[in-house]
């Protein structure tokens, strides 16, 4: 039973985003609503399924987790933005000498020196 919910609720998606391409001469508000009216049709049919309220109980604990999460403070943030640039400066410069080293190599190789 859980499974024709399921397929119900797709079913409601695609008519939604079909709504969407039928009414292409409508108003962009029709068009818009006629998703936004799939979605949230096939989240209620969802919600009746023991799958949609497992993704209901592991968003609710996922959003409590981000709540204890000890975030970096400003200062913090700047220092590994710059680092993190700074490397990535670093990289860039050294692989470009192994590039330009490289093409030198080969130029050399193939006798055309200069």
């Amino acid at each position: 039973m859980d499974k024709i919910k399921l397929g119900f609720a797709l079913l409601l998606l695609i008519a939604g985003i079909a709504g969407f391409y039928y009414l292409r001469d409508g108003a962009m508000v029709i068009r818009v609503i006629s998703v936004l009216a799939g979605i949230v049709l096939a989240a209620v049919v969802v919600w009746f399924t023991p799958q949609g309220k497992q993704f209901y109980a592991f968003s609710k604990e996922s959003s409590e987790e981000t709540r204890r999460v000890v975030w970096p403070s400003r200062k913090e943030t700047m220092q590994t933005t710059g680092i993190v640039f700074a490397f990535v400066l670093v990289m860039a410069i050294f692989l470009w000498m192994v590039d330009a080293g490289l093409l030198l190599a080969v130029k050399y190789l193939m006798g055309q020196e200069g």
